[in-house]
Parts: structure tokens; sequence; C-alpha cells
């Protein structure tokens, strides 16, 4: 599925992140690092706001931040949470990483650093399209 070195440099990218995370209402902080086809590493943070709808996912950051760069396909992407559990891309971020890469591995990581490796299909299987 993916080489442990690739994951390696992705989930550590993930994790930084994180870091960056703005997150002063619900605490939560969430890094992400998109790969694309070419192997570039595109990272993304949660940034939240006090109108709360304007907020912005990591994941979906993350890909801002690739097709900004002209980059469009991709292979995988890392998530990393402050959470003890593993948690998954919302609806809005799995519809919109969908449209680009339907087949894309994702990467969960907690804060134990535990890995788990699920399939975008696997959580979105009738997604929409035009």
């Amino acid at each position: 599925m993916s080489s442990n070195q690739d994951n390696t440099a992705l989930i550590e990218q993930a994790i930084n992140a994180m870091q960056n995370s703005h997150c002063p209402h619900s605490g939560f902080r969430v890094g992400a690092a998109l790969m694309s086809s070419s192997g570039k590493i595109y990272p993304g943070t949660n940034v939240e706001f006090d109108a709360f709808s304007l907020t912005v996912c990591a994941e979906r950051s993350a890909l801002f931040n690739a097709v900004s760069n002209g980059d469009k396909k991709f292979v995988k992407i890392a998530i990393s949470t402050n959470s003890e559990n593993f948690k998954f891309p919302c609806g809005l971020c799995r519809q919109a990483l969908v449209e680009f890469s339907p087949e894309l591995e994702i990467i969960l990581v907690n804060v134990k650093k535990e890995q788990k490796i699920v399939n975008l299909r696997e959580l979105l299987p009738n997604f929409f399209k035009l």
C-alpha cells in the first residue's frame, strides 16, 4: 500500500503542521500533509474563526495549498490530531478530497503517534460527482 519512509515524512509534516493550528475555541489541533503523485508534500492546519462557519479544516487547508501550487493528483494524506482517538475527515473534507483522488490513502495519527490507514473510497463509497 505505502512505504514506511514516505509515511514517516508525511506524518512528521502533519504533526509539524498541527503545531501551527489556530483553534482558540475548540482546542482541537489538527495537522494534515497531502502527498501529490510526484511525491511533493503540502501541509495544512485547521484555522478557527469567531464566526465558526468560516473555519477551515486541516485537510482542506492542505488541499488548497497543493492546488494553489499547481498539484491536483494525490496519493495519500496524513492527518494528525491532539486526540487519543483516531479522528476521520469531516464530510466536507471527504467530498473535497474525493473530487481529486477517490483512491486516496488516509493515514490517521493520534496524539500517541499510533496509526490507522484507510482508503477514502471506504469512507465515502457513493460520493457525489458531476
